[in-house]
């Protein structure tokens, strides 16, 4: 195999719809618009939302609360998947690359560590937030917590 016989998939790739070729082809005469009005001319454009005079969605329904610009989402990581995780790989230390290798979490994740299960192995873990309980819980069972 090599780029000279590489093809679609059967099926993914249709025939461009050809319109105005004449009677023979089907699709001549009107060329699938229908009868005379503004849609069946040249230059037509309909603009996005209208609803025929009446009046469009977007402004009968009112304004709604706001998007904070400076909102930081988070992949939220439990403490009983580090756990798992450390059983799994004999780990000691628990950092962003070995959770995106786990498949967790993906690189363009920020990663907050939640208190959601018990964790009983020493732990060293790396991440870019904690909640304070899970902090608590990671120390208590004789590791540490790192921000990044």
């Amino acid at each position: 195999m090599d780029l000279s016989n590489i093809r679609p998939a059967v099926g993914s790739n249709k025939d461009k719809k050809r319109v105005g070729r004449g009677q023979g082809s089907g699709r001549g005469g009107t060329s699938t618009r229908g009868h005379k009005g503004a849609k069946q001319r040249s230059g037509y454009k309909n603009k996005v939302g209208f609803e025929g005079g009446q009046m469009p969605l977007q402004r009968r329904v009112p304004k709604y609360g706001f998007k904070n610009i400076n909102r930081v989402e988070y992949k939220a990581v439990n403490l009983d998947t580090l756990q798992q995780l450390a059983e799994a790989k004999n780990l000691t230390a628990i950092g962003i690359d070995e959770l995106r290798q786990a498949g967790i979490v993906n690189k363009k994740n920020l990663v907050k560590i939640l208190a959601n299960g018990t964790v009983t192995a020493k732990l060293d873990v790396t991440a870019h937030a904690f909640s304070k309980k899970a902090a608590e819980a990671i120390v208590a069972a004789g590791g540490t917590a790192n921000k990044i």
